[in-house]
């Protein structure tokens, strides 16, 4: 399925593709999705979590104990305990954010997603983001995952990128265009 994608080759690709197969096949797509995002933030918020993943000091059998605390206190679903677990007594715990990532490339192409970064002055409101979705599934054709960002120096607008594409609506880039049309004359 996902063999052909750059990100879905090598260690991490093989393993998210076993755990997308899996997870669909006993119908815990959705259950295995929100246990990793819960994941991932988690080892971003954690280092000792990430040091715990990362570390080959710690032993198959500590990285298994912690993981195993870790996940059965956010309660996650058996197959998503399962897989972590084999991770840990394969030695393949270091590979879990890349494993995570390319999961998420495979879960977006099945809901025919696409990723949206969107850059924002100020926290948006949730009646924005609806309408932001809107209007990209609009002119995508695609529904949009929004990952949202905020830069006070942008003063206000948006910064969306898809892919490579970027659209800036910022009003710091539109005052620096002024400002050189304005040095132009």
């Amino acid at each position: 399925m996902a063999g052909k994608d750059a990100q879905n080759t090598g260690l991490a690709g093989r393993y998210a593709t076993a755990l997308f197969e899996l997870a669909m096949e006993e119908r815990s797509l959705e259950s295995v999705a929100r246990d990793l995002l819960q994941l991932k933030a988690l080892l971003a918020e954690s280092p000792d979590l990430m040091r715990l993943v990362r570390a080959p000091v710690f032993s198959a059998h500590q990285q298994r104990q912690g993981m195993e605390a870790v996940l059965r206190r956010i309660d996650v679903a058996p197959l998503t305990l399962r897989f972590v677990l084999t991770l840990a007594k394969k030695r393949r715990l270091f590979a879990l954010t890349d494993i995570i990532r390319a999961f998420d490339v495979l879960l977006a192409r099945q809901k025919r997603e696409i990723d949206a970064e969107v850059t924002s002055a100020r926290p948006l409101s949730d009646g924005e983001i609806a309408e932001l979705k809107r209007t990209l599934k609009a002119k995508l054709g695609r529904d949009a995952r929004l990952i949202a960002r905020v830069e006070p120096e942008l003063l206000g607008g948006l910064v969306v990128k898809i892919g490579s594409r970027m659209i800036d609506s910022s009003l710091r880039t539109k005052l620096e265009g002024l400002r050189a049309v304005m040095r132009g004359h």
